[in-house]
């Protein structure tokens, strides 16, 4: 992994810092009310006792209080509310393609940071995994602007030694090393096999939520005569005549199948999947997704 400039620094501390500004922005108008309302605590925590009422659980009856005041008291609970979150972060060689305004591994720091600045006003704490073919980096979950900005600051700078993507070691490593049920925030393109069983089992041990970061030209190809494709994670490279309707046909419906792929992976495991695109406002598709979480817990 090549060590980044002192030029490459300064220009991500840089965008750190309007990160920051922009980040805690969009949570203090609009965002925390509707994260506090999407995630449930860890568990329930004593609160105090109160005389039982017809309809209360007979489970929660404290029978040393009871006996006391010669009348049956139930155990009050409030929930727990702090929450670890992790941010697994994608940055292998695709996350630095864009054809707009941003790369893919942009618009996935500005999502961690307007998710990790939104946990922390919550209470909660955050901790990060970068991956690319392996796992680079993992920050254990802690609270702080400091603690988190240094996470942001990280997901621009990470430099893989393989570019290749491997979802199911990203994972595997979540699996063996997060103790406690935690909400894992998985950020990255999806652009890799297989996604059902690594995503399944990550599933059914921490609440998981998937953002597929995708750019325009993923998309669609445009018609721009002979030009030389290049697979940023392999290093392969082929011309293709892009004024061919058949080819820029066929490309769409790959790209169709990979993103119904990966929402079907998503339903049959209880996955909330979100897409966030280079090229529009990433608040509004983080705002739907947690929308319909919220929507989910009033039911």
């Amino acid at each position: 992994m090549s060590e980044p400039t002192d030029q490459e620094i300064e220009e991500v501390l840089a965008r750190v810092r309007k990160l920051e500004l922009k980040a805690k922005r969009l949570v203090r108008e609009s965002f925390s009310g509707e994260y506090q309302s999407s995630f449930r605590g860890q568990g329930l925590d004593f609160d105090d006792f109160r005389e039982y009422q017809h309809g209360d659980e007979i489970r929660f009856i404290d029978w040393n209080v009871t006996a006391r005041m010669n009348s049956p008291f139930i155990r009050k609970f409030r929930e727990e509310r702090e929450l670890s979150v992790i941010l697994a972060i994608d940055v292998s060689g695709s996350a630095d393609f864009g054809s707009v305004h941003f790369s893919k591994r942009e618009a996935a720091a500005e999502a961690a940071a307007i998710l990790g600045f939104s946990a922390l006003g919550n209470g909660d704490k955050v901790g990060l995994l970068v991956f690319a073919n392996e796992p680079i980096l993992f920050v254990p979950p802690a609270k702080g602007s400091r603690h988190l900005l240094r996470m942001v600051r990280e997901i621009l700078l990470a430099r893989p030694d393989q570019p290749g993507t491997s979802i199911s070691n990203a994972c595997d490593f979540l699996i063996r090393t997060l103790r406690r049920r935690a909400v894992v925030f998985m950020i990255s393109d999806f652009l890799d096999d297989p996604l059902d069983k690594p995503l399944g089992k990550l599933a059914r041990k921490h609440e998981t939520l998937a953002l597929q970061v995708t750019d325009p030209l993923e998309e669609e190809l445009p018609k721009a005569g002979k030009v030389v494709l290049t697979d940023p994670e392999t290093g392969w490279e082929v011309m293709v005549n892009t004024h061919n309707a058949n080819l820029r046909m066929g490309y769409e419906k790959l790209m169709r199948r990979k993103h119904e792929g990966l929402a079907k992976v998503c339903r049959r495991h209880g996955i909330d999947l979100a897409h966030l695109s280079t090229a529009r406002d990433r608040l509004h598709d983080l705002h739907r997704m947690l929308k319909r979480r919220a929507r989910k817990r009033t039911r």
